[in-house]
């Protein structure tokens, strides 16, 4: 029996361009590749006609095609967990429904698997403007709070051996960015340069905010930084105005104020208080992030909810 690739695919609200990605852009590739391939859609609760779409979809013709329909939008992250769960190839690749990630590229990625890589992954070349700026934001942040191995315009377009994926699917947490628990894994990982194309159908699903919240809940999830951070500022900013009210203390009421500063003593301290109250808010604000991963992980849900209604699955034709 030959190897098995699978492709996973998450979805949300792709109707206007799910049938161009499927039949224009995966058949034609699929159909040129020598190992046996499914299909995993994972409809993340989808409110527009993509699935009425897919079921259109000449792919379902031509291979296995396993479509798992949530029963409301959990976001990517968790549309892609659920897709490598699903997976059952000897690889996996993860790849975006909107058409900007190149399907061109999978045999690329299939042959420097052949040759030994764990993980392959898409290194985007071709951001606009406007994207690297975000993207050199984010990556910088990442750096900054410690994670030193994260690879500047790395993207979910990968491709996971089977170890890999295996590995990846015994993670538990709720809060999860999959491309840092993939390097997190530590699995020999090679790059290949890629341009990525813009949207062609639809808007697209994730904006600064929603980028901004990835990059966020990827920081705390991942680092202690900001914690710590914030320790070693907290005593700074105590050694700090230790210092400086003895200088104070000194230089007005025990010298007499030699240097003609004349300090009031009420703004002086009006100025300490006002900022190291800040700082504590600022510190609590980054402490409740924690506490709230810590509440999210608690709780104990089930990561997703699968519509079985909807769902099916199909080969050559038979839904």
């Amino acid at each position: 029996m030959g190897k098995l690739i699978s492709i996973v695919v998450p979805v949300y609200d792709e109707a206007d361009g799910i049938l161009e990605f499927l039949d224009d852009g995966l058949l034609p590739i699929i159909k040129n590749l020598k190992y046996d391939t499914e299909i995993i859609l994972v409809d993340d609760g989808s409110e527009d006609k993509t699935l009425e779409k897919i079921k259109s979809s000449k792919l379902l013709n031509k291979t296995l095609v396993n479509v798992i329909s949530l029963t409301r939008n959990f976001g990517k992250e968790v549309a892609l967990t659920v897709g490598l769960e699903a997976a059952n190839g000897d690889a996996t690749i993860m790849i975006d429904a909107d058409g900007q990630h190149p399907v061109e590229e999978i045999p690329k990625m299939i042959s420097k698997w052949e040759d030994g890589a764990d993980v392959v992954t898409a290194v985007n070349t071709g951001n606009t403007t406007k994207h690297k700026i975000r993207s050199k934001i984010y990556y910088k942040i990442m750096h900054v709070t410690g994670n030193k191995k994260v690879m500047p315009g790395a993207m979910d377009f990968r491709l996971l051996d089977r170890a890999v994926v295996d590995e990846f699917n015994q993670l538990t947490e709720h809060n999860r960015l999959t491309r840092g628990l993939i390097d997190w894994l530590g699995y020999k990982q090679e790059y290949i340069k890629v341009k990525t194309r813009g949207r062609k159908n639809g808007k697209p699903t994730y904006n600064t905010k929603k980028l901004a919240g990835l990059a966020l809940d990827s920081m705390v999830s991942s680092s202690r930084t900001p914690l710590v951070f914030f320790g070693y500022l907290g005593a700074f900013i105590t050694v700090f105005s230790l210092i400086f009210g003895l200088f104070i203390l000194i230089e007005q009421y025990i010298l007499g104020d030699p240097l003609n500063l004349d300090w009031s003593g009420a703004v002086a301290m009006s100025v300490f208080v006002s900022f190291l109250v800040g700082l504590v808010l600022v510190s609590q604000s980054i402490t409740a992030l924690y506490i709230s991963q810590i509440h999210a992980e608690a709780k104990g849900r089930p990561l997703y909810v699968v519509n079985k209604k909807k769902s099916f699955v199909s080969k050559n034709g038979k839904k």
